[in-house]
Order: C-alpha cells, then structure tokens, then sequence
C-alpha cells in the first residue's frame, strides 16, 4: 500500500479527519524530511498525552508493520566479534528511527520539577535535546499546557519544526505550531481518541518511505 493510499484508508475509516487530511501529509513530510537531514524526533505530553507520545516513540524506533533489517555492515561487525551471538543479533535487531520521549525519563524530569520549575520540564529537555531541523511533536487537548508550550517556544527560537496535536480550538499552543492537527472534539477522551488513528497512520507512511522493500 502506498503512502497516499494509507492517508486515504484514515479518512476513510474516520470522515471527521478529512479536514485534517493536508496537515497530516504535512507530518508525515516533515517527519519524512527530518530523517533524511539525519535529525530525529521529539516528542512530548501529559497524562495520556504522555503515553501517547511514548506510544509514537515506539512505532519509530522498531518496526511497526513492516520489515526493518538492520544495516548489512552493522550485521557484519556484530557476526565478527561473536559469530553465535552476533547473528542472532542481527536477525532480531530491527532498524530505528531516532525518536525521544520527553515524558519518559522519570530522574531528569523530577529533578527538573525539584530544582527549577515544573513548568519548564519539557523547554529545558528541549535546550540539550533539540537541534536546528529536528521534529517536536506536542500533544495537548486543550493546547494550553504550559511544559508543552514552552517546549514549543524553545523549539522555535532553536530552528525545530513544531507538530501540535490538540483538540478543536488548538489553544495557545496554535502560536508556536508550524503544523497544526487539531482535531475536531473538546472533551478529552475524544481527541485522544482521533489523536491515535492519526498518529498510527503518520507512522505507517513515515515507514513505508524508508521501509518500503
């Protein structure tokens, strides 16, 4: 299946996307253009935004549904240092898509909230992680989480592309997103429910362009 028709196949299963349908190409494009540059992506939330965003992290950096071998080299310099370990390394290992979630690392966000402020958990991740041409993706359902839009602005001020996904209104977040998906719903559990199909299906072109053999 190709790309495209992947995008077709969301809105179809999901018609309340199709005003979404260009700025999800968009996602994909830039998510696509990112890895290309040798950049990588970010991505942060809270609550079940949280485990969102863990949950994209994880359909990057293995594979999702296609076939992801690792690099024939890396396969053979692991064969060489240990035949019988080596090759059931690389039978198994699978290739990756850089990706972080900033909700994930419990010591450094907790001493961030200690030392400094729980509101700039993500922005300071964002000031060691962040790189000129790397992805942020931020998911809020109001938009206005504040760890995610001060991410957003130090993601601007450092030259990252800035993905939101939100609920209907988009919220303050709206400012700082080169791309916007804001879905249309206002209660909570419905936008995270629309955010996963959208997601899954930016991760399916996303590999599909790499991956494709």
């Amino acid at each position: 299946m190709k790309a495209d028709q992947i995008l077709d196949e969301l809105i179809h299963r999901y018609p309340v996307l199709k005003p979404l349908k260009t700025s999800i190409q968009k996602m994909a494009d830039s998510i696509i253009e990112t890895y290309k540059n040798g950049g990588k992506v970010l991505v942060c939330g809270n609550g079940g935004s949280s485990a969102d965003a863990d949950h994209i992290v994880a359909e990057l950096m293995k594979s999702f549904e296609g076939n992801r071998p690792v690099d024939g080299k890396l396969a053979k310099r692991l064969v060489e240092q240990n035949k019988e370990v080596g090759e059931l390394l690389a039978e198994k290992l699978q290739h990756g898509l850089p990706a972080i979630s900033l909700s994930a690392h419990q010591a450094l966000t907790t001493a961030i909230s200690n030392d400094i402020n729980g509101d700039i958990v993500f922005a300071q991740q964002m000031v060691g992680y962040g790189d000129a041409g790397d992805v942020l993706i931020g998911l809020s359902t109001s938009g206005n989480s504040k760890n995610v839009v001060y991410a957003f602005m130090v993601a601007k001020a450092k030259g990252l592309k800035t993905i939101g996904m939100t609920g209907y209104t988009g919220g303050e977040m709206a400012k700082y997103c080169d791309i916007l998906l804001n879905v249309s719903e206002t209660r909570t559990a419905y936008i995270q429910e629309l955010h996963l199909p959208v997601y899954h299906t930016v991760c399916r072109m996303v590999e599909k362009e790499f991956f494709a053999k």
